[in-house]
């Protein structure tokens, strides 16, 4: 029998969330919190309740996974992340059968990794990270905690992209570059770094 794991955050990430987690068939989806406790359903999951009723659910269910995207802030990602860490819940990291990670990377927990995402040899990706579908992380790159990758990026080489940090769809980071801490590199964007500052 399949561990069961809650997902927090109903809204569109966490259908592409689910089509992952249903596609790695590692966990059966137990249902959906999220503050609009109105809607139901999303694609055949029950909402279970709100982020108020995390406690109770604990002691029922033992893991979680963040399923509110991250665009202008990750905020919201980190306050839940930590609420529903000081609950007792366990945070899997969860891998598209599409994407590639090297044995020689490292993901920290409570990261999803997307469909054809690819994740090279001596990188890391932090803790609840979004690596979006088809974004690619290079040899040496380091991800930090808290972090979304969007959809088709592309982190070069020995970047260290700090926490908090998002990178919009189609961006590319030079080699061996540095961002700053909730930095935001806009959609179809190079990133270069910073100089001296």
């Amino acid at each position: 029998m399949k561990p069961k794991l809650i997902l927090i955050g109903g809204g569109g990430h966490c259908a592409s969330c689910i089509d992952v987690i249903e596609q790695e068939d590692k966990f059966e989806i137990a249902g959906i919190v999220d503050s609009n406790t109105t809607g139901g359903m999303l694609l055949g999951y029950s909402i279970l309740g709100s982020d108020e009723d995390l406690p109770a659910l604990r002691s029922s269910y033992d893991y979680a996974l963040i399923t509110i995207g991250q665009i202008k802030s990750p905020s919201t990602r980190i306050r839940l992340f930590d609420y529903a860490k000081a609950n007792g819940f366990a945070f899997p990291v969860v891998v598209s059968p599409r994407a590639y990670i090297s044995k020689h990377a490292l993901v920290g927990e409570g990261s999803i990794i997307m469909h054809d995402a690819l994740i090279n040899s001596r990188a890391v990706v932090g803790g609840n990270c979004i690596i979006n579908t088809k974004a690619l992380i290079e040899h040496d790159g380091i991800v930090e905690d808290n972090c979304h990758i969007s959809t088709g990026a592309i982190i070069n080489g020995g970047t260290l992209v700090r926490k908090g940090t998002f990178v919009g769809s189609n961006a590319v980071t030079k080699e061996y570059v540095e961002t700053k801490e909730n930095d935001f590199i806009k959609a179809g964007s190079l990133f270069t770094g910073y100089l001296n500052d």
